[in-house]
């Protein structure tokens, strides 16, 4: 059969062609996949954080391994400066003073301001005979209270103590207005006592030293003749000595030897006690001039002035009870105007032993400077 020019086996010889074109053409699509069609690519695995770790605590004691202990060597010395007259001179500057320790001068750092620094006060007061039979008992404890009324600030205290016997506290430290009320409260003895001076400095001390701060101006005054014969140093040869006075013997030399050698040997260590708690001593003796005509009354005396010179103090010797007063108002005024010179101790001694200090103002030969002679320093 012809279809126009073309026979049916030419017709279908192409079909068959045009058939296998489309199937070739369409080969591609089939095979060929479009990018939107596409899945995205494979991502990285995830990594998951590590938790952090709870911190373990430390054990007792593994902190102390990261503490720099720093051990402070630092003195504070208070120093009074008078003129000629007694008075106390202020406005110097820190050039104005120079201090050795041991031979060897020190900076001094600072002078502190006394105002901002407790006092802590001791009051010593004689009930024993020696001072009591005299008339004016109730005169001197109306110029004590006053005068702890006067020289106490808000933040400095006071503790009363009783010189007999036995020595007594009977005022723990205490604002001016309840150690001043307290004094008046003490009755004058009506009967022979004892005097156990030097047991009642030590006591004092000892208390000032548990329980004043440590970076308090701590300070004993007591008024007395410091005529002792109780304390435990001269207890057993100042009754010898009295039984023997009571019979009309001679005291044996021996007695009177040893006696002197004991008093020696109390006030070096009364002295000593007084260093190492840090306190500054006054001593004020009622006696009066007429102690200076008695050899005990001016051992006494002369003991007491001891141990205000080595603690930087002072000892009064007031010309009769006018003069109690106006003792007692420059005891104050010293207090409250005293320089505070405070410094670096450079001493290599890693010892405990006593160490001597020297404070002077050397451009002004007419002052005269009173601070202790020296200082323990303290246990690490």
């Amino acid at each position: 059969m012809r279809i126009g020019s073309y026979s049916t086996g030419n017709i279908s010889a192409l079909l068959l062609a045009l058939v296998a074109a489309l199937f070739v053409c369409a080969l591609p699509a089939v095979g060929q996949r479009r990018i939107d069609d596409m899945p995205p690519p494979p991502q990285p695995p995830r990594l998951r954080p590590k938790p952090t770790p709870t911190p373990v605590p430390p054990k007792p004691g593994d902190e102390e391994a990261d503490i720099v202990r720093v051990s402070s060597n630092l003195v504070m010395v208070p120093v009074s400066v008078v003129d000629r007259q007694g008075q106390p001179v202020r406005g110097l500057q820190l050039p104005d003073f120079r201090l050795d320790e041991d031979g060897r001068q020190q900076r001094i750092t600072e002078i502190g301001n006394p105002d901002q620094v407790p006092l802590d006060i001791a009051l010593l007061f004689d009930v024993s005979s020696s001072v009591s039979q005299k008339g004016f008992f109730v005169f001197q404890q109306t110029a004590a209270a006053a005068f702890l009324k006067q020289v106490l600030k808000p933040i400095d205290r006071a503790a009363i103590f009783t010189i007999g016997q036995e020595p007594e506290m009977i005022q723990e430290l205490a604002p001016a207005e309840t150690a001043a009320a307290k004094l008046m409260t003490i009755p004058p003895a009506t009967s022979a006592v004892p005097t156990a001076f030097y047991d009642t400095v030590n006591a004092a001390a000892q208390y000032l030293t548990k329980n004043s701060g440590e970076r308090h101006r701590r300070v004993i005054v007591v008024i007395t003749d410091g005529d002792d014969n109780f304390s435990h140093y001269i207890k057993d040869l100042s009754i010898a000595e009295a039984r023997a006075s009571e019979t009309g013997q001679m005291t044996p030399a021996a007695i009177l030897a040893g006696l002197q050698e004991r008093h020696r040997r109390a006030v070096r260590d009364v002295e000593s006690q007084v260093q190492r708690a840090d306190i500054t001593f006054y001593s004020i003796n009622p006696g009066g001039p007429s102690v200076q005509l008695n050899r005990i009354s001016m051992r006494a005396q002369n003991g007491m002035a001891a141990i205000a010179a080595a603690t930087g103090g002072a000892a009064f010797l007031p010309d009769g009870e006018k003069e109690l007063e106006p003792v007692l108002t420059q005891v104050a005024a010293e207090l409250r105007g005293q320089y505070l010179l405070l410094y670096y101790s450079d001493s290599k001694t890693p010892s405990a032993d006593f160490r001597r200090i020297e404070v002077g103002v050397p451009a002004h030969q007419d002052l005269r400077v009173r601070a202790r002679q020296g200082y323990y320093p303290k246990s690490k």
